[in-house]
């Protein structure tokens, strides 16, 4: 390197490329510079797009909130209304308890009497809410509405009929509230 000068590397002529033919991201890095004209509108609009995001997320907020306010609104008349529909049951269980304490002697038919009555108002309260039993008795059991507790034998009737019930099921619609409790012929 002593007094040397730098030696100019030799270029080929096939290595120079044509003015024609531009390498692709050579363009888009110049293309670049030109798209900031149109950032600059974007930019001045940023600002009204994220207030109308903030706006869309208060808006589904305040709706949440809203349809939990009305689930919990809907419940509470819901209770209501079943409440409304029990209380005649309750009265005539008042009644008949008035009336056991009013005549000792005759205690136990007025007592057989108003729980009959309490009866026939309760499960008339829930058939007006939409709830009717299930009395399957005489029927092939089927586990979806059914559950059994035990299986007998039984004679003159087919297996799997249920022959005995322990406790009704009852539907609201075509939902299984309760299962019936049955004994089954084995």
């Amino acid at each position: 390197m002593s007094g040397e000068s730098p030696e100019t590397p030799e270029v080929e002529p096939d290595a120079v490329p044509d003015a024609d033919v531009v390498d692709p991201a050579l363009a888009e890095a110049i293309d670049i510079g030109a798209d900031t004209e149109q950032e600059e509108p974007a930019a001045e609009e940023a600002p009204d797009y994220q207030d109308l995001w903030v706006r869309a997320v208060a808006d589904l907020d305040n709706v949440r909130k809203r349809a939990r306010r009305d689930a919990a609104l809907a419940e509470g008349r819901g209770t209501a209304r079943l409440a409304r529909e029990l209380l005649p049951a309750i009265d005539n269980l008042e009644r008949a308890l008035a009336a056991v304490e009013a005549q000792p002697e005759n205690a136990e038919s007025h007592l057989t009497d108003g729980i009959r009555l309490v009866q026939r108002e309760l499960l008339a309260a829930l058939e007006r809410v939409g709830i009717v039993p299930d009395d399957p008795s005489g029927q092939q059991f089927d586990p979806h509405v059914h559950e059994a507790v035990a299986q007998a034998p039984a004679e003159g009737v087919a297996a799997g009929t249920i022959i005995e019930v322990y406790s009704a099921g009852y539907r609201l619609g075509d939902e299984v509230l309760r299962a019936a409790k049955v004994v089954v012929a084995a």
